[in-house]
């Protein structure tokens, strides 16, 4: 399943505070987590993470360990070619 997490730092971002970031990436990978794509932003949110997890429940696993750092909206995303099938 892939996941877009939309998040917003808790606190000014620091060079330590990315290595703490890197850290939980790693840990999320030992629950079937991969980070796809990871992106800074402007606006609303600070960030945008496109993940890939076995399921809903692996994918709140790993955003809970962000809990501290970043308040987040994560969403299920379906490919649009699979989307298109459920208008049938």
């Amino acid at each position: 399943m892939i996941f877009i997490s939309l998040a917003k730092l808790r606190r000014k971002p620091t060079k330590d505070g990315i290595a703490e970031v890197d850290k939980l990436a790693g840990k999320m990978s030992k629950y079937g987590i991969k980070v796809i794509g990871s992106y800074w932003t402007l606006g609303r949110y600070d960030s945008v993470l496109i993940l890939e997890a076995p399921d809903e429940k692996v994918a709140m696993k790993g955003a809970l360990l962000y809990g501290d750092i970043v308040s987040s909206e994560t969403l299920v995303a379906i490919p649009r070619n699979e989307a298109v099938k459920l208008l049938d």
